[in-house]
């Protein structure tokens, strides 16, 4: 079942909260996030695959092998939008729970995953009760890295494990360069013509919340995950973090 478990009033905020210059911080930042995700659901995947040229559904997919939990275990897979990892996650024997901010998103979620709307940051589990964590492509969405990493480490049980997605900057400058143009001026255009403008300008903008890798290791270490280790993927335009929870 559909959980509500926040008071503000979408209807309430513009689309000014997202679509400005300066990017939203603190609570601006929770009700922005939550506003343009439920305006996108509808084709959010279309677009994902379009502008991924379908390599996001690779990126998934080794995420999910390298969670490498046995099969049955009960997964997390927060920021779950439209239920791609949730798909993902049963095909490979286990059983996940669907987890978002956005009604939106869970609405369109096709999965079949049990879901609940939840801010990932309080999430309403108990302590180590899951086997493991997914998340694709929201780190950058969060108030609070370190408050999440926390959190994971209250809900993993020991020996669980986690695997989190996000876009990355690629070291080599040729590279990093050409997806700089493409990231930042291409992307937005087919956004615009598929979807919302506003939101896929704001989307290559919301790489600059991620800290440096080195920093994300070290606060998934001391939230619990002592292997906690940074991969890029696909010459560095993704990026996955990986940790067995101590």
């Amino acid at each position: 079942m559909l959980r509500h478990l926040f008071g503000r009033n979408l209807h309430t905020m513009t689309k000014s909260t997202w679509d400005t210059d300066a990017l939203p911080e603190g609570d601006d930042k929770v009700v922005a996030v939550r506003q343009m995700f439920d305006t996108i659901a509808g084709r959010y995947d279309m677009v994902n695959r379009i502008m991924t040229f379908r390599l996001d559904v690779r990126w998934r997919r080794k995420a999910v092998r390298l969670l490498a939990l046995p099969a049955g275990s009960r997964v997390l897979d927060l920021a779950s939008g439209t239920g791609d990892l949730c798909i993902d996650l049963a095909k490979a024997g286990y059983k996940p729970l669907s987890v978002d901010l956005s009604f939106g998103m869970l609405a369109a979620d096709r999965s079949g995953a049990p879901r609940t709307q939840a801010d990932i940051l309080r999430m309403p589990f108990p302590d180590a009760s899951v086997d493991g964590v997914t998340c694709g492509f929201a780190l950058r969405n969060l108030v609070d890295l370190p408050a999440f990493f926390n959190e994971l480490g209250r809900v993993v049980r020991p020996g669980g494990r986690i695997a989190l997605l996000d876009v990355g900057i690629p070291k080599n400058r040729f590279v990093r360069f050409g997806h700089g143009i493409y990231f930042g001026k291409v992307v937005p255009k087919i956004g615009g013509l598929l979807s919302d403008k506003a939101a896929y300008r704001y989307l290559p903008k919301s790489v600059a919340y991620l800290p440096p890798a080195n920093e994300m290791v070290k606060a998934l270490v001391a939230a619990g995950f002592a292997d906690g280790s940074h991969q890029l993927l696909s010459g560095g335009i993704t990026q996955l973090l990986l940790g067995t929870r101590s």
